[in-house]
């Protein structure tokens, strides 16, 4: 009976892509000709911070001189599906500021993908970056907190909504830029409840990573609690 529901409802409501609304064949979220304009990050990268090679002459895992230098940092490892560009700041804008909350449902199939490497190390808990509750209560929703929930159905893994907090409310990141945003997040969050971080693999879920000034914060309020090891998984990140 379900099946035959979804058939006429897709007569009558057909599926479309996300970006151009064109109608689609099946529930796909692009169409093709959308689907090839995206610039996904795929191998080579930095087995640490995902940031992608141009070329590399070697298959193993390649770590940056950036993350050579580094002696300490709160991340294991950090993935992204895309660039962020013009192509992929649409979807991603739609679904943040445009309650386009279908996007989520196409981007957390990319995060799925993106973060295989995190999966092949061992996860226990998905936490979304969050909003602070005056930020949540204009913006309605967390687009952090949709891709979480996706993902979580696709992935099985638990998801932790209320663990993480930001206790602080500060100006958007956009408005800054280099030091300025780490100052702007700097002791911004914390979390809330210890024994549910405590000894726990945890990913960071967040639409993009710009400078990762906030991602910072975040892992290193996880890694306070407790948290064994913490990832982060975006779903675009700026190159």
């Amino acid at each position: 009976m379900n099946g035959l529901l979804s058939q006429i409802i897709k007569i009558f409501l057909p599926p479309r892509c996300i970006k151009c609304g064109a109608i689609l064949s099946d529930d796909d979220g692009l169409c093709s000709k959308c689907f090839q304009e995206l610039n996904f990050i795929t191998a080579p990268y930095c087995y640490k911070c995902g940031h992608p090679f141009e070329q590399a002459a070697s298959s193993k895992k390649l770590i940056c001189a950036s993350c050579a230098k580094k002696s300490k940092t709160p991340f294991r490892l950090n993935r992204s599906a895309l660039c962020y560009d013009d192509i992929s700041k649409d979807l991603i804008l739609a679904l943040k500021f445009m309650d386009k909350t279908e996007n989520a449902k196409t981007l957390a199939k990319w995060l799925n993908m993106a973060g295989y490497d995190i999966w092949q190390e061992g996860v226990d808990v998905l936490v979304p970056v969050p909003l602070h509750y005056k930020r949540l209560i204009k913006r309605r929703y967390n687009q952090s907190a949709l891709l979480v929930k996706e993902l979580s159905k696709l992935t099985g893994i638990k998801a932790d909504y209320t663990s993480l907090i930001k206790h602080k409310s500060t100006k958007p990141q956009v408005q800054f830029s280099g030091h300025e945003r780490v100052k702007n997040v700097r002791g911004a969050f914390s979390v809330k409840h210890i024994e549910k971080i405590k000894g726990k693999r945890v990913v960071l879920i967040d639409d993009v990573m710009t400078t990762g000034s906030t991602l910072k914060e975040c892992a290193l309020a996880l890694k306070s609690a407790g948290a064994k090891s913490v990832d982060t998984l975006t779903a675009a990140r700026v190159i």
